[in-house]
């Protein structure tokens, strides 16, 4: 035999072990009329347009979304099921063109990745607010009305404050008698 003999040998075995053995016989009934338009319009929605990706194969005004609809249609019409259909095109195009992807490998990580993160998210939101919270409130002393900071700098500093803010004179309050 000749090595392009055993080129072509090779390929063809390698293509027959590969196959999906059900793909090559119809899986159900074929389909006609109104049934077929109808079913063709709905595995047609399952899968992604590889020009425009971000509208289905059903929606799609390209030619090769329109290529792709009448070859579902074909396939619909000798009685392939939707299973065999998407692996047909999941085999060709790969696993991007499912518009929602079965929950295998790595898709689980598309799907659940949002989740996780948000969950999270909201965890370490809740420990950063509840940390803030106790730090807050465990340093910092509430000083009554006419009080002054420890800190002879910070003293003057609220004096001025307070007569710049209040009109009080040398930023002390004035005191409330009581009427009788």
């Amino acid at each position: 035999m000749t090595p392009a003999g055993l080129v072509l040998a090779g390929t063809l075995a390698l293509a027959a072990a590969t196959t999906d053995p059900r793909a090559a016989h119809p899986a159900g009934a074929a389909l006609s009329g109104q049934a077929l338009d109808a079913r063709t319009e709905e595995v047609a929605g399952l899968l992604r347009c590889p020009v425009c990706q971000g509208l289905s194969v059903a929606d799609s005004p390209a030619t090769m979304a329109r290529n792709m609809k009448l070859e579902v249609r074909e396939k619909l019409a000798q009685g392939y099921d939707q299973e065999q259909i998407l692996a047909q095109f999941e085999q060709s195009y790969g696993e991007f063109v499912r518009l929602r992807p079965p929950l295998r490998g790595a898709n689980w990580v598309v799907w659940l990745g949002p989740v996780a993160f948000l969950i999270v998210g909201g965890v370490v939101a809740a420990w950063a607010l509840r940390g803030a919270r106790r730090s807050t409130t465990a340093q910092t002393p509430i000083l009554a009305r006419g009080a002054l900071p420890d800190d002879p700098r910070l003293a003057e500093a609220v004096q001025r404050v307070r007569a710049l803010a209040y009109g009080w004179p040398d930023g002390v309050p004035p005191t409330t008698e009581s009427k009788s």
